[in-house]
C-alpha cells in the first residue's frame, strides 16, 4: 500500500518505512501528519479518501549540498557568484491509515552502544622519566628539511 502527500508544495509517493527529505518543516523532532491526496487500495487502484491520514517521524534535519550561482556579463567585467543550501527535514513515515485498515512500518532495531576500552598505558622509554616525558620525547623528534634551491647567477 502506499499514498500520495503534499509537503512543502511537492508531491511524494510513500510507503510504511520510507524515509523521505521535504522541505524544511516548523517544530522539533516528534510525530508529524500530513495531507493526503490519494491513497491505492489492495487492488492497486488509487482513490481519494477523506478519512486517510500520514504519519511520520523526524528523523533529521539538515542542510543540503551547496548549489554554486554564477551569474556572468562577458565583455562587462560582471561577475557575481552565490551559493546556496537548502535547509531539509527528512521524515520517516510510519503509518498509512485509510478506510479502517491501517499499514505500519516495521520497527527498527535499536543501536547498541559500544563500551569504550581503557588505552594501555605505554613503559617510558628511559628508565626515571615520566610517561609525559617520554609522550614530549616522541613529539618532538626532528623534522625533516627541505632541501633549499641553488642560487641563480
Amino acid at each position: 500500500m502506499y499514498a500520495v502527500i503534499r509537503a512543502g508544495g511537492k508531491q511524494y509517493r510513500v510507503a510504511p518505512g520510507d524515509v523521505i527529505r521535504v522541505e524544511k518543516l516548523n517544530g522539533s523532532d516528534g510525530p508529524v501528519e500530513f495531507p493526503v491526496l490519494a491513497v491505492s487500495s489492495e487492488e492497486g487502484q488509487l482513490s481519494k479518501q477523506s478519512d486517510a491520514r500520514v504519519t511520520g517521524e523526524v528523523v533529521e534535519q539538515g542542510r543540503g549540498a551547496k548549489v554554486i550561482v554564477f551569474h556572468y556579463k562577458r565583455k562587462k567585467q560582471y561577475k557575481k557568484l552565490r551559493g546556496h543550501r537548502q535547509a531539509f527535514t527528512a521524515v520517516r513515515i510510519t503509518e498509512i491509515a485509510s478506510g479502517g485498515q491501517s499499514f505500519k512500518a516495521p520497527e527498527l532495531p535499536k543501536k547498541e552502544t559500544k563500551a569504550k576500552r581503557a588505552k594501555p598505558e605505554t613503559e617510558p622509554a628511559e628508565a626515571g622519566e615520566t610517561t609525559a616525558k617520554a609522550t614530549a620525547k616522541k613529539k618532538a623528534a626532528p623534522k625533516k628539511t627541505a632541501k633549499k634551491a641553488a642560487k641563480k647567477k
